[in-house]
């Protein structure tokens, strides 16, 4: 949850191009991130895989308008809206890109090679057909924010009872990441052309993630017994699902605030 979801970085940067804040080439670059290279199959009128810059090009020339992200998890069809085909390969990468104006989604397949540390990543986005349907379960920007304030509050109290506690390297690792991101600046959370508040959700929701991340990545804690392990777990998917919902709220906001 703490990293950002390569869908979220195609949607964003893709929805900066379409808007004339960036040029195609500085588009793909933000896309491809720390990633060796990104490339993109199954595009109409393409035989064979080709790079961001002139798959961006034709999808827009396909007739798409906007990307909306996808996070969906099992029994959470998050940002999906079919068919079931599309829908078992996003679930299987846990993310996904749709297009708005256009009926065409995105799929990540991701490849590593190399050591911890020094890892070659390659991307290949699959292009697929989807159903043009409303996304499910997203919420606009302002349930957003306050379901994430709630469940912040709620999940903090909880796991403080059970003694869950950022302690350790693994913690101290997660909460350096976190700030060094955070110092770079809100303008690199969301790419030009996103409303403020679009920022804020994001930025939240990431905050929440490291919540998550270092709960998780902390082992048990001090919840030793059977209940006290439930209870963590209770406290902690319901912020998981609200901290998802957010994250796809903040990307979407560009394609909401342009339908509407």
């Amino acid at each position: 949850m703490l990293s950002e979801p390569r869908s979220g970085r195609l949607a964003a940067w893709g929805n900066a191009l379409l808007a004339g804040f960036v040029s195609p080439d500085d588009a793909a670059l933000a896309i491809v991130g720390d990633d060796a290279v990104h490339r993109v199959e199954e595009l109409p009128g393409e035989a064979g895989p080709v790079g961001l810059t002139l798959a961006l090009g034709r999808l827009r020339a396909l007739g798409v308008t906007g990307y909306r992200v996808a996070l969906p998890a099992p029994g959470h069809p998050l940002g999906l809206s079919g068919p079931p085909e599309f829908n078992a390969r996003a679930l299987d990468a846990e993310e996904a890109v749709i297009a708005s104006g256009a009926a065409y989604g995105l799929v990540p397949e991701v490849s590593e090679a190399g050591p911890a540390g020094d890892l070659h990543v390659e991307v290949v986005w699959h292009c697929l057909p989807v159903r043009e349907a409303p996304p499910a379960d997203v919420p606009s920007l302002g349930e957003a924010e306050r379901e994430l304030a709630e469940a912040l509050r709620d999940a903090t109290e909880v796991l403080s009872r059970l003694d869950v506690a950022a302690s350790g390297p693994v913690a101290e690792a997660a909460i350096d990441a976190y700030r060094a991101r955070a110092e770079r600046g809100a303008g690199e959370t969301l790419a030009p052309g996103y409303p403020p508040r679009a920022v804020r959700v994001l930025e939240l929701a990431q905050r929440v993630g490291l919540l998550i991340s270092v709960a998780y990545e902390n082992g048990h804690g001090g919840a030793v017994s059977a209940s006290e392990m439930a209870a963590r777990g209770e406290a902690l998917r319901p912020v998981e699902r609200v901290a998802r919902r957010a994250q796809v709220a903040a990307y979407n906001a560009y394609v909401e605030e342009r339908e509407r």
